[in-house]
């Protein structure tokens, strides 16, 4: 999904409907706002962080939904830096590195990345005409225009293969 940590920090509390299980992006990249179904788990996990949040900061400075320990709004640097130096750390997918350098490894972006590519390849082995639901995922992502979406195809070995061997399939059909 397009929902890179700029638009999950500037979440407002009101953009969170946690009983209908849909986000209102509205500060995007593009200016173009969007509703984003979540999944059940995501859904609870944001009640979950809601709940604890209200109960370690019931005075909040600001109207974000994703908030600091002060009470404060979060900024993308200092996401992006935690990130990489802590939970990446952490769990294993980047090694620790002396000083406040970040060193290499996943970005948040990456996850963006990953979901789309993952969506692709499901559709194409489900055989399902991707053509027709890339305005989806193109949607999905905050794209402007769905070919910016079409850039995922190329970009993935996997993919293009699939792709490839997809186009093969329509052409011998054709000719047959």
């Amino acid at each position: 999904m397009r929902f890179w940590p700029g638009e999950g920090i500037a979440l407002e509390l009101a953009d969170v409907d946690l009983l209908g299980g849909v986000l209102a992006v509205r500060k995007t990249k593009f200016g173009k706002s969007r509703f984003v179904p979540i999944h059940e788990s995501t859904r609870r996990a944001l009640a979950d962080y809601s709940e604890q949040r209200d109960h370690l900061c019931p005075r909040r400075l600001t109207k974000a939904f994703f908030i600091s320990e002060r009470g404060t709004a979060l900024y993308h640097e200092g996401v992006a830096y935690t990130f990489a130096t802590r939970v990446s750390c952490a769990i294993g997918l980047r090694a620790a590195i002396e000083g406040r350098r970040k060193g290499h490894g996943p970005r948040l972006m990456d996850f963006r990345h990953r979901f789309a590519t993952r969506k692709l390849i499901e559709w194409y082995r489900a055989g399902l005409d991707v053509e027709r639901e890339m305005p989806k995922l193109a949607t999905y992502l905050g794209h402007v225009h769905v070919r910016h979406t079409y850039w995922y195809i190329e970009a993935v070995p996997e993919l293009l293969q699939l792709a490839t061997e997809r186009l093969s399939q329509q052409e011998q059909g054709v000719t047959s």
